[in-house]
């Protein structure tokens, strides 16, 4: 099957995964390794912006298309707080319960859209909250990344995190509120006796 371009960049997505998490851990120097990463993560990121475009301007939405796309920006934002939780330690606990928020959300939405697919062939792409969703943790995650960087190669050391931390509970509402709108428009799928 050849892929049209948007699954292209969403196939991207998924492949710049390994490239940000080696540059993250591995890169000795801290700055460098906090801003390539976050270098890496916009790139990674941009790429969902323009595959939603592209899809729509030449009318090259597929089913398949919008299950990797949110693959793809799943595999990305856990694969980034993953490794930010275990890199920096003055946001490990913080992250702990964020990770596990996003993650409960992600695999309760995907669950309804597995239940959707099945009960009615309904394949559910991103709604406004969604996308939303996603641009807040992408947002939270590059100001982490920068944060670091300076913070713990020295130049900066007055912030003490608290920008990320203002994104990351942003982030953790949004993740929250998008959550339950799905549920609450798809419960009369969930709650069928089909």
């Amino acid at each position: 099957m050849k892929m049209n371009v948007p699954n292209q960049l969403s196939m991207l997505r998924i492949l710049l995964i390994p490239v940000f998490i080696v540059c993250f851990l591995y890169i000795p120097d801290t700055l460098i390794s906090g801003l390539v990463a976050c270098g890496v993560f916009i790139i990674a990121s941009l790429t969902d912006m323009l595959d939603g475009k592209i899809a729509r301007k030449y009318n090259l939405i597929t089913n398949f298309g919008k299950f990797m796309d949110s693959v793809a920006d799943k595999a990305l934002v856990f694969s980034a707080l993953l490794v930010i939780t275990a890199k920096i330690e003055a946001l490990d606990d913080i992250m702990i319960w964020v990770c596990a928020l996003v993650f409960i959300r992600e695999l309760g939405v995907t669950s309804i859209r597995l239940v959707c697919a099945s009960s009615a062939g309904k394949v559910i792409a991103a709604n406004y909250f969604g996308k939303l969703k996603t641009v807040t943790q992408m947002a939270c995650i590059i100001v982490v990344l920068v944060e670091y960087a300076f913070i713990e190669s020295g130049v900066f050391t007055e912030t003490m995190y608290i920008p990320s931390f203002i994104t990351i509970v942003l982030m953790a509402i949004m993740t929250l509120a998008s959550g339950i709108n799905y549920l609450k428009i798809y419960w009369p799928y969930i709650n069928s006796n089909e």
